[in-house]
């Protein structure tokens, strides 16, 4: 029985690994091209630093590059849009990028920074001598916090 499967599954003999991956790929390259892949790897590489903090690839279908960007940006990158279709097509060694569709949204890249954290506040000298006499540092940097987030407020 387990020799009329073995033949089943080898007719006309054993099949190369290259016949079975694009069955193994396809599922992954629908989703994701490995030219759109690249792109979005190789972003900054291929426009440059300036155009990379303030733009970012989302996608690549039919020959058509959609792009993240504020307004302001899409309209410089309208105009480079030659530039930058040859610079990708080059770096992939096929043409892959035709068009760009610009969608105003600010690329992840460029989300805002968090506000720097205040200085910690300096604690009253009642505080700071009651602190001083214990002898767990552990312990004495715990009560050293937690004194700081009470009189942080006041003022």
């Amino acid at each position: 029985m387990a020799r009329d499967q073995e033949d089943r599954r080898f007719l006309g003999g054993p099949r190369p690994l290259g016949a079975l991956v694009p069955a193994l790929t396809r599922p992954a390259f629908k989703r994701k091209s490995p030219a759109g892949a690249q792109i979005m790897a190789d972003w900054p590489a291929l426009v440059g630093p300036a155009l990379a903090a303030v733009s970012q690839p989302v996608r690549l279908s039919s020959g058509t590059l959609t792009l993240a960007c504020s307004g302001p940006v899409a309209m410089e990158l309208q105009h480079l849009a030659p530039q930058l279709a040859g610079r990708i097509n080059a770096a992939l060694g096929r043409v892959a990028v035709e068009r760009f569709r610009f969608v105003q949204r600010m690329p992840g890249s460029a989300a805002p920074r968090p506000a720097p954290r205040p200085a910690p506040a300096a604690l009253p000298a009642r505080v700071e001598s009651a602190l001083a006499g214990i002898d767990s540092p552990e312990l004495r940097d715990a009560l050293a916090r937690l004194a700081r987030g009470v009189y942080r407020n006041r003022g």
